[in-house]
C-alpha cells in the first residue's frame, strides 16, 4: 500500500539526481529541518551558496525539492522544501534497461554510503558525547529464517512502526530533542 508523503521513483534521472553525496545530504537536512534558504543549507552543510544552489537546482529539476515562495520575507530570499518527505524504487522498474539499473544501484550504493558514514561519525564522536546519550543509541542484528513473503511483511512492520515514531506529534514538554537516525536493512544474506 502507497504511502501518502513517499514518491515511488520510477524515472532513473529521478535517481541520478539522487545520486550525488551533497544532494542527498541537502535532501536530509530538508526532511529534519524543514525549509529552508540556500544560506541556511549552507551552514548546515557546511558549503559554499553557490554550489548548494546549484545542487537545489538539479534537485528541482527532478521534482524533489521545489521552492516555497510564500516563506520569503522580500523578493531575494528563496525558500527550498522537500517535494515529498521520502522517496522509494525498486531494482525491478530498472531491470528492462541496464543503464536504468546502474544508475539504480548507484543510487542505492550512495543510500548504503550514507547510513554507515552516519553511523561511523557516531562511533567516532567523544566520549561527553556518547555520555550524553546513555543507553539510548543501538545496534541489532539478527539472523532470521524467512520467506520472501515474510521478510515483506517484516519490512512492513518495520516501516510501520518507524511511521509512528517519526508522525508523531513531538510533546510540547520543554525537552530538546536532537535529530536521531534510524535505519535497518533486511536482505538475504550468508554468514
Amino acid at each position: 500500500m502507497p504511502k501518502p508523503d513517499v514518491r515511488h521513483v520510477t524515472d532513473s534521472r529521478v535517481l541520478a539526481a539522487l545520486s550525488h553525496p551533497l544532494r542527498r545530504r541537502l535532501m536530509d537536512v530538508l526532511k529534519v529541518h524543514g525549509p529552508s534558504t540556500v544560506g541556511l543549507l549552507a551552514e548546515r552543510t557546511d558549503q559554499a551558496p553557490a554550489n548548494v544552489s546549484h545542487h537545489l537546482k538539479v534537485l528541482a529539476a527532478a521534482e524533489l525539492v521545489t521552492e516555497a515562495p510564500e516563506l520569503a520575507r522580500d523578493r531575494r530570499e528563496r525558500w527550498w522544501r522537500l517535494v515529498s518527505r521520502s522517496v522509494r524504487w525498486s531494482h525491478t522498474d530498472f531491470d528492462d534497461d541496464p543503464a536504468a539499473r546502474a544508475v539504480a544501484d548507484a543510487a542505492t550504493s550512495l543510500n548504503l554510503d550514507r547510513h554507515v558514514a552516519l553511523a561511523r561519525t557516531w562511533h567516532a564522536a567523544d566520549d561527553a558525547t556518547h555520555a550524553a546519550w546513555g543507553e539510548g543509541p543501538f545496534s541489532i542484528d539478527r539472523w532470521l529464517h524467512l520467506t520472501p513473503e515474510e521478510l515483506a511483511e517484516l519490512g512492513r512492520e518495520l516501516v510501520d512502526l518507524m511511521a509512528r515514531w517519526s508522525d508523531r506529534e513531538v510533546p510540547d514538554d520543554g525537552r530538546r530533542r536532537e535529530p536521531v537516525f534510524l535505519f535497518a536493512h533486511g536482505i538475504p544474506a550468508r554468514p
